[in-house]
């Protein structure tokens, strides 16, 4: 091994890595990121896929901090705050106010995002994917995410359909999340 090499090798004492590998699997990693996912947050969405509930692995927030009862209220997304969470399921839950933050701690069934945030349209493909809190839809009275803004247009066109083939694979793929 010449004294080049040796040297290279000390850079990471127990770690045999080579860079150029380690290189070509950061950028293969940046291959797969869409310019959707960085304009939409899609990334921070996508964070954690292996919980019931779909929650940031970093922040721990449920939907991305999102208010889930503001859906319902003021029909539109709005950030929660800091001084008014809950801990439900797991996850931390944020809301504008002390008001919807007792609504959702009386009712989390009825405020929190159906199939726990997880786009139904994939669901139904048999998938899970992490819904985005910025494209939403309330349909018969509960809250739906959904990963693209075609997927809750598709939702939309057809709720019965998509719904009847995601709520039959969701048991088999919420029992894998739990994985």
């Amino acid at each position: 091994m010449t004294a080049q090499r040796q040297e290279r090798n000390r850079r990471w004492p127990g770690i045999r890595v080579r860079p150029r590998i380690a290189l070509i699997a950061v950028l293969a990693g940046l291959w797969s990121v869409s310019p959707g996912d960085l304009a939409g947050g899609g990334l921070a969405a996508r964070a954690a896929t292996t919980e019931r509930v779909v929650a940031n692995r970093f922040t721990g927030l449920a939907i991305e901090g999102y208010d889930p009862v503001a859906y319902f209220v003021d029909a539109r997304p709005m950030i929660g705050l800091p001084e008014f969470e809950a801990s439900q399921a797991g996850v931390v839950w944020r809301f504008r106010n002390e008001g919807n933050r007792a609504s959702f701690a009386a009712h989390p069934d009825i405020y929190g995002p159906r199939f726990g945030g997880y786009d139904p349209v994939d669901l139904a493909r048999g998938v899970t994917v992490a819904g985005n809190p910025r494209f939403w839809l309330i349909s018969g009275q509960r809250l739906y995410l959904f990963g693209r803004e075609q997927h809750r247009d598709a939702f939309a066109a057809h709720p019965e359909s998509v719904l009847r083939q995601a709520n039959s694979r969701w048991p088999a793929l919420e029992h894998d999340l739990a994985q």
